[in-house]
């Protein structure tokens, strides 16, 4: 017994020891306090450099000492909290920058097309840093952060403002571009050429005269971006067109692209708007108050899955078109998409139609959905004679002008349109179109015209 009682207490003696000393480790002189997390656990100390945060005078050529030299030794270069002018810093394979989240802070000077530029630096890691671009013109296809030919890079906890051209800027990149913000953008936020593997997620993005994000390629093929949990809002459409600019989500050319998950708000355009981008899954995003279509998947694709996504005002849920120009092949189901507008916005044909809820042309499936007060039609399959193996089936349409339209031009495809509840469409629950005009009566009628290619029935509707 008395063994036991003398050990507890050596132990007890033992630990307190140990608690006095790690306490005399942490009190620190306050000048050493700042500097010794900074130099043990981030690697070098920018000031080593000769480096002075806060300082007047432009801080260029003391940053790019510090950031070669850190390089060199593999080292990440800590930045302290405070100001820094500086004009363009090159970084190399293996840089890592490391500041204070909110309170390390880059501001461009001039003086080149970017204020960090990388090219061939893989491995590159910059983390924690506010970069200010001072509304500085940039050159086109230039990001005030812009990186080239870069494997495993990551770009994370930033801010970005007042750029004078793009955000970041992206060309044969693979990495992690997650949790940065981004604000006042006179081009577009994140902009993506020819992605090696790449994450963009969990980004706020809000002031962009562009788009939102942009994943891009120079020729069709696969690309295979996440675009995921990220926070879009007030996206304008600065130079005009007819939907190049003004969207959220831009995927062109890009195969294989993920976009989940994504909050956007007021945009000019589209949401998300996937041109010539095959397999492109659009699944569970949150969009209100977009002004042309919300969820695009348009030109020559082949496979779109438009799925779990609500839509709460645009002049257009869902369109899947271009059958045209190859496009084809779609899964619209299990969307919730109301409060739609009689009008797009100025600069797309002032005769294309509007107040649609979803509208599909070949080789689709729209089934589960749930559309909510539309001026025009609930759903629309077909444009004149391109219409091919559509299905309609599952959804539930109240409050729209009519509920589904479908081509009855001759040279159209078949349909079915079965088991949909539509309820307060005065105009008709399924009508016969040639385009968008109305030529048949309602085809749920007892006694109305016939069409050999469409499957009409176990409809639901309530006429009152």
């Amino acid at each position: 017994m008395r063994e036991t009682l003398t050990m507890d207490v050596n132990r007890r003696r033992i630990l307190a020891g140990s608690a006095a000393g790690a306490a005399g480790a942490l009190s620190w002189p306050p000048d050493a306090a700042q500097a010794t997390p900074l130099i043990s656990t981030l690697g070098r100390d920018a000031t080593q450099y000769g480096v002075k945060p806060n300082s007047p005078d432009d801080q260029t050529r003391a940053l790019q000492r510090a950031i070669d030299e850190a390089t060199r030794v593999q080292a990440p270069l800590a930045l302290r909290p405070g100001t820094y002018r500086t004009s363009m810093l090159r970084l190399a394979k293996g840089s890592q920058l490391v500041g204070v989240r909110g309170a390390t802070k880059l501001v461009f000077t001039g003086g080149g097309p970017s204020l960090l530029s990388a090219e061939g630096a893989d491995g590159l890691d910059i983390t924690g840093l506010s970069l200010d671009g001072g509304t500085i013109a940039l050159p086109q296809r230039r990001g005030l952060l812009h990186v080239a030919a870069s494997r495993d890079t990551r770009i994370a906890d930033c801010e970005i403002t007042r750029s004078g051209g793009s955000g970041i800027w992206l060309e044969q990149v693979s990495g992690d571009i997650s949790g940065n913000i981004l604000t006042d953008i006179a081009v577009t936020a994140i902009v993506s050429f020819d992605a090696l593997g790449l994450i963009v997620s969990r980004n706020t993005i809000k002031g962009t005269r562009d788009n939102g994000i942009e994943i891009l390629r120079t020729a069709i093929g696969d690309d295979g971006t996440m675009v995921l949990d990220n926070s879009i809002e007030d996206i304008k459409a600065g130079p005009g067109g007819s939907g190049q600019y003004g969207n959220a989500i831009n995927a062109f050319r890009a195969g294989n692209v993920i976009v989940r998950g994504n909050r956007i708000r007021n945009c000019d355009y589209s949401a998300v708007r996937g041109n010539s981008a095959s397999n492109i899954q659009i699944v569970g995003n949150g969009v209100t108050d977009v002004r042309e279509v919300a969820l695009y998947s348009e030109f020559s694709f082949e496979g779109a899955v438009i799925s779990g996504n609500t839509v709460d005002g645009a002049a257009f849920g869902v369109s899947v078109c271009n059958f045209n120009e190859g496009g084809r092949i779609a899964v619209v189901q299990g969307n919730i998409i109301r409060n739609l507008i009689p009008k797009r916005p100025i600069g797309t044909a002032p005769d294309d139609d509007a107040g649609i809820g979803i509208y599909v042309e070949a080789d689709s499936s729209v089934t589960g959905n749930v559309v909510e007060n539309a001026p025009s039609y609930g759903i629309v399959a077909g444009w004149g004679r391109y219409l091919r193996d559509v299905v309609i089936s599952g959804n539930v349409i109240r409050n729209a002008l009519a509920g589904v339209g479908v081509s009855v031009v001759p040279g159209a495809g078949a349909a079915v349109v079965s088991n949909n509840m539509m309820s307060g469409t005065p105009g008709g629950a399924v009508i016969g179109l040639d385009h968008i005009k109305p030529v048949t009566s309602d085809l749920t009628q007892e006694g109305a015209q016939r069409f050999a290619q469409l499957v009409i029935g176990g409809n639901a509707v309530r006429r009152s």
